[in-house]
């Protein structure tokens, strides 16, 4: 089952693959130079140094029979041409949201709902970020009642486990409804 990992420029998105593979990750990151200056907005996340410029890949097995293959999306607006190719074949995706900027979840979200791919939001709740709930959170992203959305610490290993559980939940749960 392959599943995206999505958000804006700097929420955890690396992170968060990283947390939860069990393989060694595919990453391609590298240094934010003075080439960048100019085109990506570094506000709220002024001390990254480096920026995934193609995807994250790891790998979770549930059971014998599940396998989650998951792919991080690069988050800057000029590497959104690669979020299609990501996303052909992907059952569902978690767009993770960091409420110091919670404006850069609308292009993830948006770009989901356009497509009628199921998507859970996860708030990484990064230190000394304001902390809202999951209600207040979906009324500020706009989102329907039935929207799982939940907090989460990217850097943990079970917290980055409840999400994605929270996700096939929602998966199977959209596909009952839909076959009845």
């Amino acid at each position: 089952m392959k599943v995206l990992i999505a958000g804006g420029f700097g929420v955890g998105k690396t992170t968060m693959v990283a947390s939860i593979s069990e393989v060694a990750p595919l990453r391609t990151e590298e240094m934010i130079t003075e080439l960048s200056a100019g085109v990506d907005d570094l506000s709220g996340v002024e001390s990254k140094r480096t920026t995934t410029v193609a995807l994250d890949f790891g790998r979770i097995t549930i059971d014998d029979k599940l396998v989650l293959y998951l792919f991080g999306t690069p988050g800057q607006d000029r590497f959104w041409f690669l979020w299609d190719e990501l996303a052909r074949g992907a059952l569902g995706a978690v767009v993770i949201a960091d409420t110091r900027r919670l404006e850069s979840s609308f292009a993830a979200i948006d770009f989901f709902e356009r497509r009628g791919l199921s998507f859970t939001v996860a708030v990484n709740c990064f230190e000394g970020a304001p902390r809202y709930t999951p209600e207040e959170v979906r009324e500020a992203l706009d989102l329907p009642g039935e929207q799982p959305v939940m907090l989460c610490d990217a850097r943990d290993r079970n917290s980055c486990k409840a999400v994605l559980t929270t996700l096939i939940e929602h998966l199977i749960n959209r596909s009952q409804a839909m076959s009845n």
